[in-house]
């Protein structure tokens, strides 16, 4: 009669470790390249704004935000731009909650252009925000669409830190943007986001486009047309995705800056579930990225089940020593990725940020493999 082998048994547990040592080796060189090559590249650097100071047209798609608009409008007011030279449109899609009048109040007194266009219509392809956002391309006269949401209070210097780098050939120029609030939730959104796009930005940098954000991004006129604008585009819930991929189509280059000059302030999630429906929809972005790309995210996601495999195996003190070191060097990331984007890394938080991330990939995972649907500004999709 033969004696099942246990789990922690010499001969069952080696290649099992061995395979995890391999592993975590591996995450563990792909983290610290990652800080190493954030630390040393400068990323793209301006150039000469045109001469003269070009028109630019501020498009913000809105719909029920009557309680953030005036943040974002205000923001704009303060723009270190000639208002003469700002063409803003905000694109009120369906809204119930009085945020045209709003918005209207906001905007009293503006130097520049200031105009709500009621969407009413769909144009071809385009749904939901891509919708409005076709509207608002065919409204604006300059040759520079300069895309934000409601929910984002741009810097002073947004318009011409943009501009600096939209040189001749560059279709797409997307900029910073950092979750801000006064909770222990909101601050550990921004530090997630943060790192997240500190390693978008290497990935970037190594001349491999990944993604640009809608909510802070310049769309050449040029670019935009090319592509037959969002009406002709595949409909897409992460509309901003797909245009920059339809731009390098195209064969318009990209700049995605990782500066304190574009730098732009978005209000946190109010809730757990809300942020499971943003991350829900840009999964859906995610699912486009080529494969080795997504292999790879797959791999960084993959930590957390290795590190329970290898506290199974080898106990819960080797288990802690690797998670204090995932913390040490993740720490140095977030301290480098808050530096470069010029304000302080709330390191503090990196005990509780250990729990947030396995909580928020795990409760992912299962909204992503169950058959629910996913809500984004009151719009049900799947």
């Amino acid at each position: 009669m033969t004696v099942p082998l246990s789990p922690h048994h010499p001969i069952t547990s080696t290649p099992a470790l061995l395979f995890l040592t391999l592993f975590l080796a591996g995450w563990f060189l792909i983290l610290a390249t990652s800080t190493l090559l954030l630390a040393t590249r400068r990323g793209s650097q301006p150039g000469a704004l045109p001469q003269p100071l070009p028109r630019v047209s501020i498009l913000i798609a809105a719909r029920n935000e009557a309680a953030a608009i005036g943040r974002c409008l205000q923001a704009i007011r303060q723009l270190e731009y000639p208002a003469h030279l700002l063409e803003v449109l905000l694109g009120d899609d369906g809204s119930t909650d009085g945020t045209a009048a709003v918005a209207t109040q906001a905007m009293q007194g503006f130097g520049g252009t200031f105009r709500v266009v009621p969407i009413q219509e769909t144009l071809g392809l385009a749904r939901g925000k891509a919708n409005v956002l076709a509207h608002l391309t065919r409204a604006a006269t300059t040759d520079f669409f300069l895309i934000t949401d409601a929910d984002i209070a741009v810097p002073r210097t947004w318009v011409p830190a943009l501009l600096a780098h939209a040189q001749p050939g560059i279709g797409t120029v997307t900029g910073l943007t950092l979750v801000q609030g006064p909770r222990l939730f909101d601050k550990l959104q921004g530090l997630d986001w943060l790192i997240s796009l500190g390693l978008v930005q290497v990935v970037s940098d190594l001349g491999r486009p990944v993604t640009a954000m809608g909510n802070n991004m310049l769309v050449t006129r040029a670019a935009y047309e090319a592509t037959g604008g969002y009406e002709a585009l595949p409909f897409s819930v992460t509309e901003d995705f797909e245009l920059f991929r339809a731009t390098l189509r195209h064969g318009f280059g990209y700049r995605i800056l990782f500066r304190p000059e574009v730098l732009a302030e978005s209000l946190p999630m109010p809730t757990f579930g809300a942020l499971l429906h943003q991350r829900r929809r840009w999964s859906r972005g995610v699912e486009s990225l080529p494969w080795w790309l997504k292999g790879g995210l797959l791999y960084y996601a993959g930590f957390y089940p290795a590190l329970l495999a290898l506290g199974w195996l080898a106990g819960p003190l080797a288990a802690g020593l690797v998670l204090l070191a995932k913390m040490l060097l993740q720490g140095l990331l977030a301290a480098l990725c808050f530096r470069r984007a010029g304000r302080r890394a709330p390191l503090h938080l990196l005990p509780l940020f250990e729990l947030y991330t396995p909580a928020l990939t795990a409760a992912l995972a299962v909204f992503r493999l169950l058959p629910l649907s996913f809500d984004w500004k009151g719009r049900r999709y799947r």
